[in-house]
């Protein structure tokens, strides 16, 4: 049986490039508002929007990686969900999916590409959208991801960084898939804690398009790459607020923490917290491993109002999705997030 993670150095969104080097690449290639564009690469927002000019928005975003698990259909339906999380995660609705497949054909063959995009078509039918088509090239690794537009009104736009001091810390989803993976990649994953992690990853964050018709969600993004404590230091707009985290409220997936314990996670943890530990106060140990853990279609993660919190358990109730409070925002007080 051929296992997909045999064939790539990293996986998942923990293949992204380092923040530090990606800064850089970027530097003096930063677009905000050319060409009706509402919402540019300035600020690492999860999607490009742009004003159709009649109250209505498009959101543009790709997103692609290498395997995070060895079953074909399992990464094409994980890749096509963490592709798809980023226009909800700014209250968007998705409408349509291009392909991203780079595949080595001589090694691999096309009957397990053929079941990654059967994975993948399969997300996108629970999204209510096609995979319109896309782009294939012969590559050393096999990567696989989705372009993807979505559409929204105006005022139901979710920016990362337009979160208000008072506001409550939600996240909707247990963290942990790098460390996961990387214990799968060893062989000392359960098959009941493999199925967690794979059905986490699977899962759609289709929460955000309901939250983005929530006044009371001041900012919303999702957790990938670059860890829970990456992508909250871009939601507290880099120095103008302090996120406080209790860390015991934030969940974690069955067997991360036992993983942890014993030093099992991936590279780019070490990569997030060289870009981010600088900015955090109060991170040790387990807590240092959980949360600088890169992450592939995390939760969303989104800054709420305080009067807005029954409104917005009552959806969630509704829906039967879990929700978990894991902190709060405050004015800086000279960190970008301080662990409890």
């Amino acid at each position: 049986m051929i296992k997909l993670t045999e064939y790539t150095k990293g996986g998942g969104c923990g293949c992204k490039i380092a923040p530090e080097a990606l800064s850089e690449i970027l530097n003096g290639h930063l677009t905000n508002d050319e060409f009706r564009l509402i919402v540019g690469n300035s600020s690492g927002d999860d999607a490009a929007v742009l004003d159709l000019l009649n109250g209505s928005c498009l959101l543009s975003t790709t997103d692609f990686f290498t395997p995070i698990v060895d079953s074909p259909y399992d990464f094409g339906r994980i890749a096509a969900a963490n592709s798809i999380s980023d226009v909800y995660s700014m209250g968007g609705r998705p409408v349509l999916a291009l392909s991203i497949l780079g595949w080595p054909t001589d090694k691999l063959g096309t009957e397990i590409a053929s079941e990654v995009i059967r994975g993948a078509a399969e997300i996108c039918k629970q999204a209510g959208i096609a995979i319109g088509g896309g782009h294939s090239i012969e590559t050393q690794e096999p990567i696989f991801g989705l372009s993807v537009n979505g559409i929204l009104n105006y005022h139901q736009l979710k920016r990362n960084n337009t979160a208000k001091a008072g506001d409550i810390l939600f996240l909707t989803k247990p963290i942990g898939t790098g460390i996961l993976s990387s214990a799968m990649k060893r062989n000392i994953l359960s098959e009941g804690q493999l199925k967690t992690c794979v059905e986490s990853m699977a899962t759609l964050n289709f929460m955000g398009e309901l939250l983005g018709d929530v006044e009371g969600v001041h900012a919303m993004t999702d957790v990938t790459g670059f860890g829970l404590i990456g992508h909250l230091t871009e939601m507290t707009d880099h120095d103008r607020l302090t996120a406080e985290l209790d860390y015991a409220s934030i969940p974690l997936l069955a067997g991360t923490k036992e993983h942890a314990a014993n030093m099992i996670y991936p590279d780019n943890t070490m990569r997030n917290w060289k870009a981010y530990g600088e900015k955090v106060n109060g991170i040790t140990g387990e807590s240092l491993l959980t949360l600088c853990d890169p992450q592939t279609n995390g939760g969303l993660l989104f800054a709420l109002d305080p009067l807005a919190v029954d409104e917005v358990k009552a959806l969630f109730e509704r829906e039967k999705v879990s929700l978990y409070e894991i902190g709060s925002f405050r004015e800086n007080s000279g960190f970008c997030v301080e662990v409890k």
